[in-house]
């Protein structure tokens, strides 16, 4: 089984995972970024208030195509105890057809009541949800330094 993990990190957590993820399955690693850079304040008050209303950012032009693999990895931080922004324009990236391993990365709220919605939004887009957990970092949101 092909597989590829495709993730939206903000401090760093995230992206961490991925590649743990990635080197774990030898599978390619994607980074999606959103077209505008946040500031630690535009991720916690917009960016929070966006992640609960599942509002989709701008994201910027990938140089993959996911059609070639049959079980994608999509991972990013939790905001505002939902997947951040940036996931729901991932989704748009998913071809109809593949299974799905979600993993989140929570440094403090418990995304648990935001898990049904976020297997429905995969769902929607003809993918099978094959797993969804949360990895626990123990670290409280900060910018990655790029």
């Amino acid at each position: 089984m092909k597989a590829a993990v495709v993730y939206y990190t903000f401090g760093g957590s995230t992206k961490k995972e991925a590649e743990r993820i990635g080197a774990e399955l030898e599978a390619p690693v994607y980074r999606v970024r959103e077209a505008k850079n946040r500031s630690l304040i535009g991720s916690f008050i917009p960016g929070g208030w966006q992640a609960m209303k599942r509002k989709k950012p701008k994201i910027r032009p990938v140089d993959f195509d996911l059609a070639q693999f049959d079980r994608i990895y999509l991972g990013c931080p939790v905001w505002a105890a939902c997947p951040a922004p940036a996931f729901n324009a991932m989704l748009e990236l998913l071809p109809a057809g593949k299974e799905v391993e979600i993993f989140l990365c929570a440094g403090g709220n418990d995304p648990r009541e935001s898990d049904a919605e976020t297997r429905r939004l995969v769902e929607a887009r003809g993918c099978t949800v094959t797993k969804l957990y949360t990895i626990p970092t123990g670290v409280m949101p900060g910018k990655m330094k790029e």
